[in-house]
């Protein structure tokens, strides 16, 4: 299976139904009235923290999620159906960002745990909403609002209890595949962990917890050498280390602390992180040469334990052990700076451009402005006067004046071309 920990995606909200401006006609009902029915809300759009996945792969292949909209509104009062609600599936320990601000709106650390990304728009009211007794027969509805579009940046920091680390070679791939069901890719030869793997391991008594294994770390890789420093990330939120030390290698100290090093480099967290040193390949040494190792590693690693991945000498020993670990050690927390995502329900489209198409005429274009340019008869008095009036709390009188706007001139929006003057309707 192919690993992704990060992905871009654009996520659309859906958008609300428009109102309706119908009439109750009915045999022997005089003046039914307005009955035009209100738009459905569009869809919500949700994250949802799903245990059964461990990559964002899935977001290569699709990075554009759109809910549906809302229904318009209909005669006789009924109102459109509210859309569906789009929930995305994404990975335990999946971090999302806006790419918009920079921040951090969500942190997904636990299974079925759901957030709300962009808020559907709310649907537009019929024009039976606008009957008063002043006002009995109202000529107009309103647009749907718009859904929200966000460009959202996915981060992946695998869940997992325990992580390994260790140099190329130094038989991480081997142990985790020994006490556990993960089948790392095992040769005899460098990087052959190009993806982090998870293995699930069980406890002495009941239960079972996670180990994360990624590709070997060499000197430099908080810099960006080698592999790992791609995927120090998935061990950031364990409880602890595991570090394997090959000792067959040419200096296993020194390897030792290499690593330690880099991961001081990375973070101060990672680096102060509680670590259970294992001697790996004892079945390839003498029993001298490994009692001069525990003495030389004795003063930098308070637990260490000697085994064989390949033979499983002193493993049960080391999973003892590591169990118990696990029931002491709490999982980290992590105070990320989250933000109040007020991006989710921010649907307020007022901005608008003016543009001077001719010498006396003039564009004008914006998100709200042509939602109600399409729900606007400029053969209906009423409602040419509803959207002037609208026009004028948004400015955008005052805008087309100083681009020099005057008596006559054309006022093209949409599909509208009105003519203006002073203190008058405007006249199709």
């Amino acid at each position: 299976m192919k690993f992704l920990d990060k992905a871009k995606i654009r996520v659309i909200s859906g958008h609300g139904g428009n109102g309706m401006v119908a009439w109750r006609r009915e045999k022997y009902v005089d003046k039914g009235g307005p009955a035009g029915g209100d738009g459905g809300r569009g869809g919500d759009i949700f994250f949802v923290a799903d245990e059964n996945m461990s990559t964002l792969l899935d977001f290569r292949f699709k990075s554009v999620f759109k809910a549906p909209a809302g229904e318009n509104g209909g005669i006789k009062g009924m109102h459109g159906a509210c859309a569906k609600d789009l929930y995305i599936k994404v990975p335990v320990g999946t971090i999302v960002r806006d790419t918009k601000t920079g921040n951090i709106i969500a942190d997904l650390t636990e299974n079925e745990q759901t957030v709300l990304i962009a808020k559907g728009g709310r649907g537009g009211r019929g024009n039976a909403r606008f009957a008063t007794a002043q006002k009995r027969a109202p000529q107009f509805c309103e647009p749907g609002e718009p859904g929200i579009e966000r460009v959202l940046e996915l981060e992946l920091k695998l869940i997992a209890d325990v992580g390994l680390l260790g140099m190329p070679n130094a038989g991480k791939s081997t142990f985790i595949s020994a006490v556990s069901s993960a089948k790392p890719k095992i040769a005899d030869y460098p990087f052959t962990t190009l993806v982090p793997h998870l293995g699930v391991v069980k406890k002495d008594d009941e239960g079972s917890y996670v180990i994360a294994d990624i590709p070997g770390l060499i000197e430099g890789a908080s810099e960006g050498i080698g592999l790992g420093h791609e995927f120090l990330r998935h061990v950031e939120r364990c409880r602890f280390l595991i570090h394997i030390v090959d000792l067959t290698a040419q200096n296993p100290v020194e390897n030792y602390k290499i690593i330690n090093n880099e991961l001081k480099k990375h973070s101060e967290a990672l680096g102060n992180l509680y670590q259970i040193l294992v001697l790996n390949k004892i079945d390839s040494i003498s029993g001298e040469d490994l009692d001069k190792y525990i003495e030389e590693f004795s003063p930098l690693a308070p637990d260490i334990f000697p085994i064989s991945a390949v033979t499983k000498q002193g493993v049960n020993e080391l999973l003892h052990f590591v169990s118990q670990k696990v029931d002491e050690i709490p999982k980290p927390v992590f105070d990320l700076d989250i933000e109040e995502d007020t991006g989710a329900y921010d649907n307020d489209d007022s901005s608008f451009e003016i543009i001077k198409a001719a010498k006396d005429a003039y564009i004008v274009s914006g998100g709200k402005i042509n939602r109600l340019a399409k729900v606007t008869d400029a053969r209906n008095t009423e409602q040419v006067v509803r959207l002037q009036n609208i026009m004028k709390g948004m400015g955008v009188f005052d805008e087309l004046h100083k681009h020099g706007l005057k008596n006559g001139d054309t006022v093209i929006i949409g599909h509208l071309e009105l003519g203006y003057y002073d203190d008058e309707v405007w006249g199709g």
